[in-house]
């Protein structure tokens, strides 16, 4: 079984739609979530479903003790699930090619630093878009600019809100997310 690590800063719905997923099939599993911010709603996710936790400063993410604590999981992959940070080389270089984010936006448009989830579904609509989606890519140094894996989309009509373009991303979000890390898991 494949292990997965997950970084997340917020509630959680992208974990738990990739631990509901995994936990269905049985080909992998969450073997742990670092979190950024000690008050965030994935640390309640990871309680609930018995799963380790490490919370972490912009400090001890660029420490050597954080990989070596990674790497203890064996991760096949590691997993950005709305993590507001971004990655230090020491975790780039720990695990090449094998750290994928969903962007919620099609790239390039709409990504870099401060592009992230409402300022991204605010410029979406601001500028009259008639379609966004999400894009799932490897990381690399730069924010949002790592490979392309896959893009889903959506319409974006001339009444819909910031929150209506975000409900319509969380729900390829859930989808496509799980989805994808399963398809490259099973072509690792």
């Amino acid at each position: 079984m494949h292990s997965l690590i997950i970084f997340a800063s917020g509630r959680g719905s992208n974990a738990q739609a990739i631990i509901d997923f995994f936990k269905a099939n049985g080909k992998a599993k969450v073997s742990l979530i670092v979190s950024n911010k000690a008050d965030a709603g994935v640390l309640d996710i990871a309680a609930k479903e018995g799963i380790p936790i490490l919370v972490i400063d912009k400090q001890s993410a660029k420490e050597a003790a954080l990989v070596a604590q990674m790497m203890e999981y064996k991760p096949s992959l590691v997993i950005l699930a709305g993590y507001l940070w971004k990655v230090p080389e020491t975790i780039l270089n720990a695990f090449p090619d094998k750290i994928v984010n969903v962007h919620p936006a099609l790239l390039p448009k709409y990504g870099g630093k401060g592009m992230y989830g409402h300022h991204v579904h605010e410029a979406v609509v601001a500028n009259k878009e008639k379609e966004s989606g999400i894009t799932i890519h490897f990381v690399n140094e730069h924010y949002d600019e790592g490979h392309i894996i896959t893009q889903a989309r959506c319409s974006v009509t001339a009444t819909d809100t910031p929150d209506d373009v975000a409900h319509k991303i969380h729900k390829l979000e859930h989808y496509f997310f799980p989805r994808t890390i399963e398809f490259l898991l099973d072509n690792l």
